[in-house]
């Protein structure tokens, strides 16, 4: 549920449309809904600007499918609904109770789209370095657009090959936010944060050879960035970027 339809119920009661009584039955399962093995966030999206996202890792298809189901039996809600790392067993889950659901193999994400409404103001840019980061990309471009964004990409634009990327310095700079997803170094984020003057969100991947340490050696060389616009999420946290972009952009 999210802001503005409480208010629409809150509205109906004062104008006498709609009894107490059947308001409370619209809204009874905030802020969450107790499944057991899971409690739905109903509530979320009026706190945070959208709903609970599911994390499909470590969960059975059967449990994202019930999840998903009591997130969408809420008829008074049209929000999206996105699963994030998910395989063909748990999109097969999900098709069984929404015949609108996306399977998208190269990020592992599923999405749901029920509200097309562009919330952020203005375009989220999401640039990679290589076409092996593109997954953890992708994830993130997802997000951006599930979330209510412009997202466009820009891939396979690494430093290897930095004329790749000069090329594209209009796009990067119409953007609101940058996402920028690399692996190896970490060294594009510096490059792409000292051409703009917007906030520049890394996202390092664990695309590399043996002393890249799964990632870690893009994570260190991020956080020492010497552009200060430069800012760092997770290894392959491609979908924590997008939230922090998707509210950058909304502000």
């Amino acid at each position: 549920m999210e802001s503005r339809e409480l208010l629409k119920i809150l509205e109906a009661v004062k104008e006498k449309k709609l009894s107490p009584e059947a308001a409370l039955r619209q809204v009874k399962h905030l802020p969450f809904e107790d499944l057991d093995f899971a409690k739905v966030d109903h509530h979320r999206a009026l706190r945070q600007g959208f709903t609970e996202v599911v994390f499909a890792k470590g969960k059975t298809p059967q449990q994202v499918r019930a999840i998903v189901q009591a997130m969408l039996q809420k008829k008074s809600s049209k929000h999206n609904v996105l699963v994030t790392r998910a395989d063909a067993k748990t999109y097969a889950a999900v098709k069984g109770v929404s015949k609108g659901a996306k399977f998208h193999p190269l990020s592992g994400v599923i999405t749901i789209d029920r509200n097309n409404e562009i919330r952020g103001k203005g375009t989220i840019a999401v640039v990679s370095a290589g076409t092996s980061d593109i997954p953890v990309a992708e994830e993130a471009l997802l997000t951006s657009r599930t979330m209510g964004n412009r997202a466009e990409h820009l891939y396979d634009v690494g430093v290897a090959g930095i004329h790749r990327l000069l090329q594209h310095k209009e796009k990067l700079a119409r953007a609101r936010v940058i996402i920028c997803v690399a692996g190896m170094e970490g060294a594009l984020p510096s490059v792409v944060g000292g051409l703009v003057g917007v906030p520049v969100i890394a996202v390092p991947t664990s695309v590399g050879y043996g002393a890249s340490f799964g990632g870690v050696a893009a994570l260190l060389g991020m956080l020492n960035s010497c552009a200060s616009n430069v800012t760092v999420v997770n290894i392959d946290n491609g979908f924590g970027a997008a939230c922090v972009a998707s509210c950058i952009n909304r502000l």
